[in-house]
């Protein structure tokens, strides 16, 4: 066998096992997504922006996306393809560029884009008497997360004539006087982050197997390509 063969199968297997494992990530995140989408299956009425519902839904789009793209790599990979090679360097080169876009935006619009989600959520309040899967759902995150209101138990006067719901209160409470003082965005949101530390760091190092799999799939790219030119 050659060096260059030696060294293409070498990247070969390297690339397979980065994918392997890119892929398996993609199952975690999506398994993740799917357990946050069912303990959260009683908020399902709440707009997308309350925290934990959007989290689930980014975990399943990201999850989903992972797998399909690492199968596509391991494919590439043992089939030793050029066409699937490239589509896989530039479906995770998109990836990559997205993701990172997407933190810098979070990360420079975080207040902007929680007074928006909080916003949407005191709409959404509005229809609190006239849509009973709405009630249920606010009820049931209130009596969860002991919290009243998005941002403050206020939140509710505009909409309820000044009272506020039964739920704001500890259950058994017919009329709710004073009600928790803890908001129940900000309480979602500490929940989120307190039950799923270990995704923030299982990320990242999906992060470092996608660029060692870029650097990969370009490397046996480069190699079909002058093994192709070899031949010729």
């Amino acid at each position: 066998m050659s060096v260059s063969r030696t060294c293409l199968c070498c990247v070969k297997y390297l690339m397979f096992i980065f994918n392997l494992i890119f892929w398996l990530g993609g199952c975690g995140l999506f398994g993740v997504g799917v357990w946050l989408s069912f303990t959260q299956a009683e908020f399902s009425s709440l707009p997308l922006s309350f925290p934990s519902l959007s989290a689930a839904n980014l975990l399943l789009v990201a999850g989903g996306i992972t797998m399909v793209t690492g199968f596509l790599g391991c494919l590439g990979a043992l089939k030793e393809q050029r066409c699937l090679l490239f589509t896989f360097f530039v479906i995770l080169l998109l990836l990559v560029l997205t993701e990172v876009t997407l933190m810098v935006v979070i990360h420079i619009f975080h207040d902007k884009l929680d007074s928006k989600a909080q916003g949407e959520l005191k709409d959404g309040m509005k229809i609190y008497k006239s849509d009973p899967g709405l009630e249920k759902s606010w009820d049931n995150v209130q009596k969860m997360f002991k919290c009243c209101g998005v941002t403050n138990k206020t939140d509710w006067y505009d909409v309820l004539n000044g009272t506020l719901p039964s739920s704001c209160c500890s259950v058994g409470t017919d009329q709710c006087v004073d009600g928790w003082s803890e908001p129940c965005y900000q309480k979602a949101r500490q929940w989120l982050l307190d039950n799923i530390p270990s995704v923030l760091g299982f990320g990242v190092c999906i992060g470092v197997v996608q660029i060692l799999a870029l650097v990969f799939s370009m490397l046996m790219y480069c190699q079909i390509l002058c093994a192709e030119k070899h031949l010729d």
